[in-house]
């Protein structure tokens, strides 16, 4: 979750005030920048723990000097960490597959020694399986959203301080329609976007307890706020819409050079156009503004597809990089998915992303749907030939079908793996779990572009399907109500 902050705070008296046409115009140029698809990105999210004590907080003291070795690190990705702690590496922007999976996989090596040094490590999971919301970053911004937030619940907090992500940054596409062109690559995305959560569910869990939901970290994004978080209406053009929502959706905050930062109620950013109170906005004001937007996918020039929990392991964050790059920038490809996954939007129905029957039963259900995990084999089939076609490694290559075999051939997902939260004090199943190809594999960096990677394995032995879920315990703070199972009859 990217929590940058641009630009000044807004309020210098020589700032030239916003307009509505104005407004409207400045978003429609810069949502969408076309072009043909060239360049990718990673933002990888993770959570801080104990080495040997994964279910004991970390002592404030002790996270804040492994973060200033952290940040002496000569990394070629931005280091941030989120309020409650989480590391949050931002990829530069990559020209190939390829160079972002090798210069990530170097600088997380890196992140991983410096802190292994003071016996912490990043994990990779949707949601941390113990801790209650806590955050640790004491600032204006946080301060202000967590206010904010809180009026829809504790979901906020929880999202602020306890979850983690694995977000693929790629071109808009094309301006001409077609398999790459970004009208296209727009509606794929939130009907594909649902298969991504379903297939990397990686979060069943929530201080202690079982939710009931694959993936726990997607259902908290559907109970925050529900404009913030929500996709554009249908029925316009992707810009014309993307520009719409900006201006309807509220304000989180209004900055402010001294003091705490407003947070008003109800505002949305055309109201304060029109009223120009308490002060008239600002361009710096809406760039601010959508830093504080979370819907599933969002435009910023390029798109920021934000749908997937963290993955475990040392190689697993790259497969739904290779996946979605695959899918989305190989023409042949993007094509296949496309018709895949177009039957899915009768399913959706009329509702906006993430809160409508489909994502739903993707974050609930996972894989074990049948309509999903149909059009997951359908897509992780058609992602393989096109990682060839691309010029992927074996290593990502036979990481990538490694996944498919023990997950989406099988109708399972990641959290359908994790034990009960009990049982994952073991610091194996959390730190260092293994990668998903053969052992012999090495792991390195350098052997993601290794020519001599081992064959692919075959998948391994066992049942389909998740665990057995048992009942729920009562009530945790930040846990999302768990709605009724939506089914056809819902989304008919």
């Amino acid at each position: 979750m990217a929590l940058d902050i641009p630009g000044v705070t807004g309020s210098r008296p020589d700032a030239t005030p916003l307009d509505e046409s104005g407004a409207e115009d400045l978003l429609r140029g810069i949502c969408f920048k076309t072009g043909p698809p060239r360049t990718v990105g990673v933002e990888l999210e993770w959570l801080i723990h104990d080495r040997e004590r994964p279910h004991v907080p970390v002592e404030q003291e002790r996270l804040d000097s492994a973060v200033e070795a952290v940040r002496a690190l000569p990394l070629s990705a931005a280091l941030t960490f989120e309020p409650g702690g989480q590391l949050e590496l931002s990829s530069q922007p990559a020209g190939s597959l390829m160079e972002c999976v090798e210069t990530t996989a170097a600088d997380l090596a890196a992140v991983r020694a410096s802190l292994g040094a003071v016996g912490l490590a990043p994990v990779g999971l949707g949601v941390d399986p113990w801790q209650s919301p806590r955050r640790r970053l004491r600032e204006p911004r946080y301060d202000a959203m967590e206010a904010a937030l809180d009026r829809s619940g504790p979901a906020g907090r929880a999202m602020m301080c306890t979850s983690a992500s694995v977000q693929v940054c790629l071109d808009a596409g094309e301006e001409e329609p077609g398999p790459l062109g970004y009208g296209r690559r727009w509606q794929l995305a939130h009907l594909l976007g649902a298969v991504l959560v379903a297939a990397f569910a990686n979060s069943p869990f929530q201080q202690g307890r079982r939710t009931g939901w694959r993936s726990t970290r997607q259902s908290l994004w559907a109970d925050l706020d529900p404009g913030r978080t929500l996709a554009p209406g249908h029925g316009r053009a992707p810009r014309e819409a993307w520009a719409a929502h900006v201006l309807d959706t509220t304000v989180l905050c209004i900055r402010c050079e001294a003091g705490p930062w407003d947070v008003p109620e109800g505002l949305t950013f055309r109201e304060w156009i029109r009223t120009g109170s308490p002060r008239p906005p600002v361009q710096a004001d809406l760039d601010y503004h959508l830093t504080t937007l979370f819907p599933p996918i969002r435009p910023r020039g390029h798109l920021e597809l934000r749908m997937i929990d963290a993955q475990s392991g040392p190689d697993g964050w790259l497969v739904p990089l290779a996946v979605a790059t695959a899918l989305f920038d190989d023409p042949e490809a993007a094509e296949t998915v496309y018709r895949a996954v177009k039957p899915l939007a009768e399913t959706a129905g009329a509702a906006a992303a993430p809160r409508n029957a489909l994502w739903t039963t993707a974050a609930r259900e996972g894989l074990a749907d049948p309509e999903l995990r149909a059009a997951a084999i359908a897509c992780f089939g058609a992602a393989l030939p096109a990682l060839e076609r691309m010029g992927a490694s074996d290593a990502v290559r036979d990481t990538v079908a490694a996944f498919t075999d023990r997950y989406v051939a099988r109708g399972r997902c990641p959290a359908d793996d994790l034990p009960d939260p009990g049982d994952l004090t073991d610091p194996s199943l959390l730190i260092d779990p293994g990668p998903l190809t053969d052992p012999s594999t090495p792991s390195d960096p350098s052997a993601l572009s290794d020519p001599s990677t081992p064959s692919r394995p075959g998948p391994p032995t066992g049942p389909p399907g998740g665990p057995h879920e048992g009942p729920h315990e009562g009530p945790v703070a930040g846990r999302p109500t768990l709605p009724p199972h939506p089914g056809k009859a819902a989304s008919a």
